[in-house]
């Protein structure tokens, strides 16, 4: 594999460290701005909003510029954001520099799809992908358990202070390892990338990864509050929870990506939202005892983060069927479909905890991916479909 898939994954790493970081500080946050745990939701809600708006708006605005020089611009723009967090003198502040640290997320992840997938053979495609995002899978195993335990320990601020210092370090590994003569295709016509928006099986894809990706959201974004209430765990453990579902995130992130290569991204769809669908549902039984509800956690890492390269790579093979000319713009379009599914996740998850209490967000998001795989089945239902016409 190439070293420029290292970059990716460096910057990766930082991006993925700062957008999960808040799911552990939940409680804190909270607490230490004056602020309701659904308020405090908006921090996640928000962020993904500005990576939906920044991957398909910013992506198209930028696409006559050098891959190199808009990542590194990216990859900028992200550490003056979290700087600006870590002064940030009220709440409002602090979504503004989410919102902005969001806009730069959603470039990041749309170019670098494209590029990773450009590396490498095509067969190796969902695999090259998967390795970006194993810059985000290690950042659950390592940046999130520690950005968690630092804003424990010395204040949330000093959370976006550290993750400044690996967006830098990231910017660096960017600028020494990615070439600048970057194959890059010519930017797509405003007819173009609006062709992308109405073409329905593309934005069928989209509602499945708003759906299947973002429907963990309505509970993992309220995970840290059910482990100290429901389940009775410490702050402090909770990092080590937090570094747990990392670890199975790692795997189930590489495991999808090999899936997808292997058997086509419909069927390895089905069968990681099913089991999604499954261990959400069971946590709403393990939650209340300790070690049952780290076993279910461990086995939700798994499934949680395996479809990303999956869904990616779908995207990319059917915009090069039905709008080859503007193929960034439609990964970018992904991207954006990822993150409001979260944004809508955090967002329905608050007012479910408002409402109706913690412990019925699991239920409710095992309902909302099991509409995924209905939505996944129509899709391999329409290929097979457009198979049998070609023929």
């Amino acid at each position: 594999m190439p070293l420029a898939l290292l970059a990716l994954a460096l910057s990766a790493f930082a991006i993925g460290t700062t957008e999960f970081v808040i799911v552990g500080l939940l409680p804190t946050m909270a607490q230490d701005l004056n602020v309701s745990i659904p308020s405090a939701g908006l921090l996640v809600s928000l962020y993904a909003l500005g990576v939906a708006i920044g991957a398909p708006v910013l992506t198209a605005l930028t696409g006559k510029w050098n891959r190199k020089h808009l990542l590194l611009f990216v990859m900028g723009l992200f550490v003056f954001g979290n700087l600006v967090a870590w002064q940030a003198p009220s709440f409002e502040a602090l979504i503004v520099a989410r919102i902005l640290t969001g806009l730069a997320h959603g470039v990041f992840f749309s170019i670098g799809s494209t590029i990773a997938t450009g590396l490498v053979p095509k067969e190796k495609a969902a695999s090259a992908i998967a390795i970006m995002f194993t810059g985000l899978t290690v950042a659950l195993v390592t940046g999130v358990p520690l950005g968690t335990y630092i804003g424990q320990q010395f204040g949330w601020e000093a959370t976006f202070l550290t993750v400044s210092a690996l967006g830098l370090i990231a910017m660096l590994g960017s600028a020494i390892l990615v070439p600048n003569n970057l194959v890059q295709a010519k930017p797509a016509k405003i007819s173009a990338q609006l062709k992308v928006l109405t073409q329905p099986r593309l934005l069928l894809v989209y509602a499945i990864t708003a759906v299947g990706y973002g429907g963990t959201f309505v509970a993992f974004t309220y995970l840290a509050p059910i482990l100290n209430q429901i389940t009775g765990l410490a702050p402090s453990v909770i990092g080590l929870v937090m570094l747990v579902y990392g670890v199975s995130v790692a795997i189930g992130n590489i495991w999808g990506g090999k899936m997808a290569d292997k058997m086509g991204p419909i069927k390895a769809l089905t069968i990681i939202f099913t089991g999604l669908a499954a261990i959400l549902f069971i946590f709403n039984f393990t939650a209340a005892n300790p070690i049952a509800a780290i076993i279910t956690i461990l086995v939700w890492g798994a499934f949680a983060f395996g479809n990303v390269p999956g869904l990616q790579v779908y995207v990319v093979k059917l915009a090069e069927q039905y709008t080859p000319d503007a193929v960034d713009v439609a990964s970018g379009l992904n991207i954006a479909a990822f993150n409001v599914g979260i944004a809508l996740g955090a967002w329905g998850g608050g007012l479910i905890v408002e409402q109706a209490g913690l412990m019925n967000t699991p239920w409710v998001a095992a309902v909302i991916v099991v509409i995924a795989i209905v939505l996944t089945r129509i899709s391999g239902f329409l290929d097979s479909r457009a198979q049998l016409q070609q023929a």
